[in-house]
């Protein structure tokens, strides 16, 4: 089966295991967060993956390094929806860790991604 690019991408998969995790996890939000910081939250986590599969297919390092650049600050997003969840009492505090190490983890490969992306501009 064909493989895209974007799937090729460590940082992806990284991405993808957090979207499951915060769907996983997003399900005992209360009703009346469904359309707030429950949706919220996914959307964050959804468009680090999308940013990485756009960058992917940009022709320039410089382009595909501004969508990396996006993706870490969705990122943050979803760290910081899962403080705010946590302080709100919608998921535990064991959960809010789990998201923050995911998203360490996630953070730093990304950061290196986009250093790499950078280092190829002009080359």
């Amino acid at each position: 089966m064909y493989q895209f690019n974007f799937e090729k991408l460590k940082v992806w998969h990284l991405a993808k295991d957090l979207v499951n995790l915060i769907y996983d996890i997003a399900w005992q939000y209360p009703e009346r967060e469904k359309y707030n910081l429950e949706s919220q939250i996914k959307r964050a986590a959804v468009s680090v993956m999308n940013n990485l599969a756009e960058g992917s297919a940009r022709s320039s390092y410089r382009d595909q390094a501004r969508f990396s650049e996006i993706a870490y600050a969705s990122l943050m997003e979803v760290v910081n929806c899962a403080i705010i969840s946590e302080e709100r009492k919608f998921i535990t505090k064991d959960e809010k860790k789990l998201i923050r190490e995911k998203g360490a983890l996630l953070g730093s490969k990304l950061i290196n991604y986009r250093k790499s992306q950078l280092s190829k501009v002009g080359n």
